[in-house]
C-alpha cells in the first residue's frame, strides 16, 4: 500500500483523477500544453490558460481573436499528444471572446473547463451542457455566487455545474475581493469553503448527485491539501507551486522571480481591469504605483471591462512580456506563498512530494 493510499481520488462526474490536485490555469502563456500535460501525466488535472495564446504562435496572422481560438485548439491538440491524462482549459468570463474560446474547448473535446472572472449565467452552450461530455467547473469566491449559479442553471439548463472551485484571497493574479477583504479573516478560503459546501449540500440532496468543491488560493503544501480535504473539499487547485517547475511554459526569468522574491515583495496592485491583483513587486509595478503611464497601442479589446483609452498600461502586454522573461516591461502574478519557493523541480517530483506530505498529515490526528 502506497503512502497516498489514504488520499481520496478527485471525481468530477465520470472523470477520475488519481491525485486530488488541479493545476490552476495561469495566463498569459504560463500554463500551456507542456505544463498541463506533465501534470496530467502525474495523475492530477492539468489546465491550459486560454487567454491571448494567438500571439505566442508567430505563424498565426490576422484577426487577434481568431488567432487566439486557433492557437487554443492547437495547444489542446499538442497537450493531448503528450498525455492520456485529464486536461482542462481555464476561460475568463471577462474576456471578449469567452464564447469562442469555450466553444473551441468543447469542439476539441477537452475533459473539463474552468470558468471564472464572472458568473457564467446566460447564453451558455446548451447542447454541450445537455450532452455532459465536457465537464463544467465554476470558480467562485462566495457561497452566494455558488447558490445563484446553481439556481439559474437549474431553471434555464435543467442541471447544475459539475464542480465548483472556491478561490480565496491568497491566490495569485486577479482576485474577486476588495482590498479591504483580502486580509479579513471573514473572507479566508477556509471559511468560504465551508459556506459553499453548506449551499452545495442542499443541491446535492435535492438532485441526488455529487457536486465536488475544490479549494484554491494559498494552497502550498501537502499539509494544506490534507487540511482542505478534512474540511470537506474534494481536492485543491494550485498555481504558484507549478510555476517553479521545469515543465512550466514561462521563461526561466519568470520562474527565477519566484525564487528570488521575499514575502514583502508580494503586493496587491490595482489592475487596469478594475480588480486588485497579487504580484511580485518590481520596477514596472513601482512605476505604475507612482502613476507613471506605460503607453501602448491596443491590438484588440480583449477584456470586456478594460477601457484601454484610460488604462495606465496594458495588462495583457505586461503579462505577455513577463511570460517571455521581459520583466522590465511587465510583472509576474503570484500567490501569497510564492516567497516560500526555493528551487525549480519537476512536476512529478512536486506532486510526489505533495502526496507524501499529505499522506503523513492524514495519518496524524
Amino acid at each position: 500500500m502506497g503512502l497516498d493510499a489514504s488520499i481520496p481520488k478527485l471525481r468530477i462526474g465520470d472523470i477520475v483523477a488519481d491525485k486530488p490536485i488541479i493545476q490552476g490555469g495561469m495566463g498569459a502563456g504560463i500554463s500551456m500544453a507542456n505544463l498541463a500535460a506533465a501534470v496530467a501525466n502525474a495523475g492530477a488535472i492539468g489546465v491550459i490558460s486560454s487567454i491571448g495564446l494567438g500571439v505566442f504562435d508567430k505563424t498565426l496572422k490576422g484577426d487577434f481573436l481568431e488567432a487566439n481560438r486557433v492557437a487554443l485548439a492547437n495547444e489542446i491538440r499538442k497537450a493531448k499528444s503528450m498525455t492520456k491524462g485529464i486536461l482542462g482549459v481555464n476561460i475568463m468570463g471577462a474576456i471578449t471572446d469567452f464564447d469562442g474560446l469555450l466553444q473551441t474547448s468543447i469542439d476539441e473535446h477537452i475533459d473539463i473547463v474552468f470558468l471564472g472572472a464572472g458568473l457564467p449565467l446566460r447564453n451558455m452552450p446548451e447542447k454541450a451542457l445537455a450532452e455532459r461530455k465536457t465537464k463544467f467547473a465554476i470558480i467562485v469566491s462566495s457561497a452566494r455566487a455558488a447558490e445563484l449559479i446553481c439556481k439559474f442553471w437549474q431553471k434555464h439548463y435543467h442541471r447544475v455545474p459539475d464542480a465548483f472551485v472556491v478561490e480565496g484571497p491568497m491566490a495569485g493574479g486577479h482576485l474577486g475581493f476588495s482590498k479591504e477583504q483580502i486580509d479579513d479573516p471573514a473572507f479566508a478560503v477556509e471559511k468560504i469553503l465551508v459556506e459553499v459546501l453548506d449551499v452545495i449540500h442542499v443541491f446535492e440532496k435535492e438532485l441526488n448527485c455529487k457536486i465536488p468543491v475544490i479549494a484554491a488560493g494559498g494552497v502550498y503544501s501537502g499539509a494544506d491539501i490534507c487540511k482542505f480535504l478534512r474540511l470537506g473539499a474534494s481536492g485543491v487547485q494550485m498555481g504558484t507551486r507549478f510555476v517553479a517547475t521545469h515543465e512550466c511554459d514561462a521563461d526561466a526569468a519568470f520562474k527565477q522571480a519566484y525564487i528570488n522574491c521575499k514575502q514583502e515583495d508580494l503586493v496587491i496592485t490595482n489592475s487596469p481591469v478594475g480588480l486588485p491583483g497579487r504580484v511580485i513587486k518590481n520596477k514596472f509595478i513601482e512605476d505604475v504605483t507612482l502613476g507613471i503611464k506605460k503607453p501602448f497601442t491596443c491590438p484588440k479589446k480583449c477584456l470586456k471591462t478594460c477601457d484601454y483609452t484610460q488604462a495606465p498600461y496594458c495588462i495583457y502586454l505586461a503579462l505577455y512580456n513577463a511570460k517571455l522573461g521581459r520583466l522590465e516591461y511587465g510583472f509576474a502574478f503570484a500567490g501569497s506563498n510564492a516567497y516560500r519557493v526555493t528551487e525549480i523541480v519537476s512536476v512529478k517530483d512536486l506532486i510526489d512530494e505533495l502526496m507524501a506530505d499529505c499522506a503523513k498529515a492524514m495519518e496524524s490526528k
